[in-house]
């Protein structure tokens, strides 16, 4: 009787050494190599951007160019220009994100926009242009403001606009161009989904100042974990996002459509 009982407890401490041996030599086997654990913590997103690029519409000089960019862009397109749809389906079939880039009414009333929405038109005008600005860019998935730091900064003409865009489901970009814009406080209130842009990465044709903004916006995506930059249709644009996207990309930041970011 104690043989039997002592070979069960034999047979018992064996099977679990065994056990335990198994399941070293399946960490063993399964265990990472150093080289992708460190590969793994290098792609430790720092934090996420986006890059819109305005004013689309007037050419296609730099689709060359847009062309050798393999990441995701926000691509604003002004409405009914003789170029607007025909990039606005070219930028959709290469996968980029599109907006329109809607036409408002600035307190410098230079180079306006045809239908440009004014402080002073009524309701039913306000809306009718927008209407057909979307039926234009009928792949839009937000609006953005051109120009519009007066339209902005009335809150009649934003509250209609913004009711436009809540029944369609769109997101509305602030490209923040003064600091009397009241859209912030108006899409809390009226539930829209909302982003306002961080950095103009071109207001100097420079490439030097173009990265120099770019460092700007690298480091609020670090602070905020998202960061909302705006360039334009321009070659020198094009062109310093294509040298520096894949090292900023390796340094472990993710580049996004401006609709990741919205709130």
């Amino acid at each position: 009787m104690k043989r039997a009982q002592g070979f069960k407890i034999a047979t018992l401490i064996l099977s679990i050494a065994v056990f335990i041996e198994a399941i070293a030599l399946v960490f063993l086997l399964f265990k990472p190599p150093k080289k992708i654990i460190k590969e793994l913590a290098r792609l430790k997103v720092k934090g996420q951007i986006a890059i819109v690029l305005d004013d689309w519409g007037y050419h296609q000089d730099n689709l060359a160019v847009l062309d050798e960019l393999r990441y995701p862009l926000t691509m604003s397109v002004l409405p009914n220009l003789a170029y607007s749809q025909s990039l606005m389906q070219g930028f959709r079939k290469r996968g980029y994100e599109v907006i329109l880039h809607l036409p408002m009414e600035p307190y410098e009333k230079y180079h306006l926009e045809k239908n440009t929405i004014m402080v002073s038109m009524d309701e039913e005008k306000i809306k009718d242009i927008l209407k057909r600005d979307l039926e234009n860019i009928f792949y839009a998935k937000g609006v953005s403001n051109h120009m519009g730091s007066r339209a902005t900064g009335d809150g009649r003409v934003m509250s209609i606009a913004l009711s436009e865009l809540k029944k369609r489901r769109l997101y509305f970009l602030d490209s923040f161009v003064s600091q009397n814009t009241i859209c912030l406080d108006l899409a809390k209130s009226m539930k829209i989904r909302y982003a306002r842009r961080d950095v103009f990465l071109d207001n100097k044709l420079e490439p030097e100042y173009i990265r120099s903004q770019i460092e700007k916006l690298k480091k609020k995506a670090a602070l905020y974990g998202g960061s909302i930059g705006i360039g334009h249709d321009r070659k020198v644009t094009l062109e310093v996002l294509k040298e520096i996207m894949p090292k900023i990309e390796r340094e472990g930041y993710r580049f996004v459509f401006v609709s990741e970011l919205v709130k």
